[in-house]
């Protein structure tokens, strides 16, 4: 492929949901330094300013967002518009995972999952895909798991359950934006060295997990694929497994 083809960083703004840890925070560090102009949402906007301010570029806005409070997401987008004027990308990455199973959890804990990492993405690209469908090149990346592309036994069912959703949630919204340009992948990583993964028995050590920077670069390599080269789907698995 030459190198003409690859989609540059420059005047293409990008929004990051849940980028003040973990790997939303590793993600918008690492694109600020590639040049994006990112549009950030989280949930303590104090803790956010503190993080980023000694990243080397300022061209960025951060915005309250709750994942359970859909009127958040409303002016997040709107204030991206009003500040920038467009909007090229979203990375749906922000997400819980509770333990619910048929024997453990709650049926609140469940739907409490769906909220977080179904209803809140759902949302997000639904206010977003106008704006996206403009740009021609638009790029959609949802954080999906290894979790999403089977179950394995002494995983969340829930966790499973809505990232399962998640993907397929990617596939309908690859559909619905292919012919303005707009290209979606779901990265499925397995377990990440975060503190989302703390506490939980049976999880992979911490020395054998993937890092949030691993993350970070392969979502900006998807997002400098040309219209020509259209990833659906990114597993990056942690551990040996027969199909994934």
């Amino acid at each position: 492929m030459q190198y003409s083809q690859i989609i540059k960083p420059e005047n293409r703004v990008i929004l990051i949901s849940g980028a003040s840890s973990g790997i939303g925070l590793a993600i918008a560090k690492y694109l600020l330094n590639e040049g994006y102009s990112l549009s950030l949402g989280v949930r303590n906007i104090e803790k956010a300013k503190k993080l980023f301010s000694k990243c080397r570029s300022n061209n960025y806005i951060i915005n309250k967002f709750e994942a359970t409070e859909l009127k958040t997401i409303d002016c997040w987008v709107d204030n991206t518009i009003k500040r920038f004027g467009q909007i090229d990308g979203l990375i749906n990455n922000a997400g819980i995972l509770k333990i619910v199973s048929f024997d453990e959890g709650e049926i609140e804990d469940l739907n409490e999952l769906w909220k977080v990492n179904v209803v809140a993405p759902f949302y997000l690209t639904k206010l977003c895909l106008p704006h996206i469908k403009k740009t021609n090149n638009g790029r959609i990346i949802n954080i999906a798991s290894t979790d999403g592309k089977r179950y394995r036994e002494s995983v969340s069912i829930g966790y499973s359950m809505v990232k399962h959703a998640l993907i397929s949630m990617s596939h309908a919204t690859r559909n619905a934006g292919w012919d303005d340009g707009i290209r979606v992948t779901a990265v499925c990583p397995g377990a990440v060295d975060t503190n989302l993964l703390n506490g939980i028995p049976g999880i992979t050590a911490s020395k054998d997990r993937l890092k949030p920077e691993t993350i970070a670069y392969t979502v900006a390599y998807i997002l400098s694929l040309p219209n020509t080269a259209s990833v659906s789907e990114l597993p990056i698995n942690t551990r040996l497994e027969s199909t994934i």
